[in-house]
């Protein structure tokens, strides 16, 4: 999964504040309240950077952990979101 290309699902509602995101599912109204490493990940989802890419860049530097263990932490979170229906794993980059 580390070199998958997540991407936020189309037609949600998200903000961020303080560094949290908030985002709104509108097929169910569930909200999920995001911490500020998996803001990190939610917006860097474009469906063109790889997982692997997203901690290596922004994830390491800024919040000074390993890329092993950052990664399987953004695994995790990647899968739980997918779970949710507001992030999509690709196995392949979008291409624009």
């Amino acid at each position: 999964m580390s070199d998958c290309y997540p991407k936020r699902a189309a037609n949600l509602a998200s903000r961020v504040l303080r560094g949290q995101a908030i985002v709104m599912n509108p097929v169910d109204s569930s909200l999920f309240s995001l911490n500020e490493t998996a803001t990190v990940i939610w917006e860097a989802a474009d469906g063109r950077t790889s997982l692997r890419e997203i901690v290596e860049r922004e994830i390491c530097p800024r919040f000074e952990i390993d890329p092993e263990s950052a990664l399987q932490d953004a695994e995790e979170l990647v899968r739980s979101l997918a779970a949710a229906s507001i992030l999509s794993p690709a196995e392949e980059s979008a291409r624009e």
